[in-house]
């Protein structure tokens, strides 16, 4: 019985750890309108990983460097297509994920593919909690260092720009840490599903929050709901988690819009 207790409590507390730091990031972006930042980055991880696992060296580091390219490569190509920033956008999304699926049998490379892009909680292991661990103390800092800059951007990027706020620093610490956050929740919901997590929690709180800060712990306290309630009804009903949390992120929100009408 003692077994079994220690068997769940790490799938447990990564869950909850993952559901508070995504939706945390995810008002970071949704506020400064880089949301769809977060979905690129998601998808750009793949190849990184795939060669990582290649060349045998740690995984997380492959999606981290793969993640911040493509990341790199979208705010090239933004400011060369001016006005079009959604278009060059998904066309980056598109090709890493391409080059990602392509690379595993030009590598030859064994890669659960169904695991990555829809992660896998139960089969998660001390490294994931000390991914998942990393990634919320640099989030944290990043808050803690920079949360008068980071409502300043979000509310009037331009000013802050005028008023000589280090934005492009801050810009490139966010896509750092939405990078980490992404690939520790590859574990629970996977690089398809993550972007409901960053979401879904903070459009329901977006408009009721006063401040920033009130925003992140609202959708950071929806986000751990989803994530432990969500393991636990999968293992009760014997579903895979990742597919059943990004599924009750669409079902949350719906009914969220559902009730807020009437």
């Amino acid at each position: 019985m003692v077994e079994l207790d220690i068997w769940w409590l790490l799938p447990l507390v990564i869950s909850l750890l993952i559901g508070a730091i995504c939706p945390a990031t995810g008002a970071l972006l949704i506020t400064q309108r880089r949301v769809l930042l977060a979905n690129l980055m998601a998808h750009s991880v793949l190849p990184g990983l795939v060669i990582a696992l290649a060349i045998g060296i740690d995984p997380s580091i492959g999606g981290l460097v793969s993640g911040l390219l493509g990341a790199l490569l979208a705010e090239r190509l933004n400011r060369r297509f001016k006005g079009r920033e959604e278009g060059a956008m998904n066309t980056v999304l598109a090709g890493f994920t391409a080059l990602g699926v392509l690379l595993v049998p030009l590598l030859e490379t064994r890669v659960d593919l169904e695991t990555i892009l829809f992660g896998d909680l139960l089969a998660a292991n001390t490294a994931d909690l000390v991914r998942t661990a990393i990634s919320a103390s640099a989030l944290l800092a990043m808050v803690v260092w920079g949360y008068r800059d980071l409502v300043f951007i979000g509310i009037d990027p331009e000013g802050a720009a005028v008023a000589r706020r280090p934005v492009i620093l801050i810009r490139l610490i966010c896509s750092l840490i939405t990078a980490l956050v992404v690939i520790s929740a590859i574990t629970a919901v996977g690089v398809i599903l993550v972007i409901g997590l960053l979401c879904a929690p903070v459009l329901m709180h977006v408009e009721r929050s006063r401040s920033l800060k009130e925003l992140m712990l609202r959708s950071a306290s929806t986000g751990l709901l989803l994530c432990g309630g969500g393991m636990m009804l999968a293992v009760a009903i014997d579903l895979p988690p990742g597919p059943l949390i990004g599924t009750l992120c669409l079902g949350l929100l719906f009914t969220y819009k559902i009730a807020d009408q009437n």
